[in-house]
């Protein structure tokens, strides 16, 4: 809007609450002929997409962003697709496990771990993984208590069937926290799982729950494999105060963003650029970034008609004259009989006068010439 665009708001028909909410808010502050609200479901977003817009911007799934791009394509629609994917975290023994523990789980847990960045599994030494479990349960206590379906700082999942999906990868490992779940209630219980397997199936997927999987490495070059092994993820955590370790996952792992010794603060930058790579996504906004997304940059150049610069740019006129040429083409061609010195500085004064001709007619060109983006 800022950037001067009309826009189609298509809310998530998943969250019908919010839905409405905007259905009925938008239209009291701005014009519905700009910017109408659509609330519906797979059929009313299969219509829009029919539809030839100038830009589509996607927040969801990396399944429903490649149904938009394929839309999106038939009319050759720019597009940004901000998806999701596993997030991997790495933690090793360099740091404090208290505030990792508490960092990591901050991350997991808002909004029920229902956030497209949050950290989707732990990578860490098999000498990290008692304390840091250790460490973890302490903080989920103090957080939620004993009993975290009644704590006020906890969500519920948005629908059933996400409920459905979460409870079958519980049996992807041991359950050291939590495990249970409850269908009619929305609620999973945060989890914390261990001795998971890498072909599970909750390594295979993204959760988007409050379900933690912890597995153990040899070291950071086997957890950049593992990493590697999968599709891009939209953010990476790393938890090391090892200069070396940190820039050999900079280098080696491709993704979204990164945020290091902390969880979710990258996006809060409005100088930093927040998107996906490969099936996380693609394109960036945030802060100016945002702007120039919905923004296209026409390029614009516009001459005048002064009579100097007319008279020496006629140059660039046919019929060509080997002088015309070598003016255009700061450059003479060898004419000399030999390699003597004279013959040498003869060639270099030459080069040098038609330089100077060729800078000056670009000089005045470009003085005289008004140039801009729109």
């Amino acid at each position: 809007m800022a950037a001067g665009n009309t826009v189609i708001i298509k809310p998530s028909e998943v969250s019908p609450a919010t839905a409405s909410a905007l259905a009925k808010l938008v239209p009291q502050y701005l014009d519905q002929a700009c910017y109408p609200v659509v609330c519906g479901g797979v059929a009313e977003t299969t219509e829009l997409l029919k539809e030839r817009f100038d830009y589509i911007f996607y927040t969801g799934s990396t399944t429903v962003g490649k149904i938009v791009r394929d839309a999106a394509n038939k009319h050759l629609t720019p597009t940004t697709l901000e998806l999701g994917g596993k997030s991997p975290c790495y933690v090793d023994t360099s740091v404090n496990l208290d505030k990792a523990a508490r960092r990591i789980l901050w991350g997991k847990m808002i909004n029920l771990g229902q956030t497209c960045i949050a950290p989707d599994y732990v990578l860490c030494p098999r000498e990290v993984r008692e304390p840091l479990v250790s460490a973890m349960k302490e903080v989920l206590v103090e957080w939620f208590g004993k009993e975290p379906k009644t704590s006020p700082d906890l969500g519920r999942i948005v629908a059933e069937r996400h409920v459905d999906r979460l409870a079958k990868y519980l049996d992807s490992g041991r359950a050291v926290v939590g495990g249970g779940y409850n269908r009619e209630e929305k609620w999973v219980e945060p989890t914390i799982l261990v001795d998971v397997k890498e072909d599970s199936k909750i390594m295979q997927e993204e959760i988007f729950g409050p379900i933690l999987p912890i597995l153990t490495v040899d070291n950071h070059t086997q957890a950049i494999d593992l990493i590697r092994a999968k599709e891009r993820p939209l953010a990476l955590y790393i938890f090391s105060v090892n200069k070396e370790i940190q820039d050999t996952f900079l280098r080696r792992v491709q993704c979204g963003g990164v945020c290091i010794n902390d969880t979710i603060f990258h996006i809060s930058n409005n100088k930093l650029p927040f998107g996906g790579v490969g099936w996380s996504g693609m394109g960036g906004y945030h802060g100016k970034f945002t702007f120039d997304t919905f923004s296209h940059f026409k390029s614009v150049l516009s001459r005048s008609y002064n009579p100097i610069i007319e008279k020496i740019t006629c140059m660039r006129f046919p019929p060509y004259s080997e002088k015309k040429k070598k003016v255009m083409m700061g450059s003479v061609a060898d004419k000399g009989d030999g390699p003597g010195v004279l013959h040498y500085l003869a060639l270099t004064a030459q080069h040098l006068v038609s330089m100077s001709a060729g800078a000056l007619l670009l000089y005045l060109s470009l003085h005289y010439t008004d140039t801009h983006v729109v």
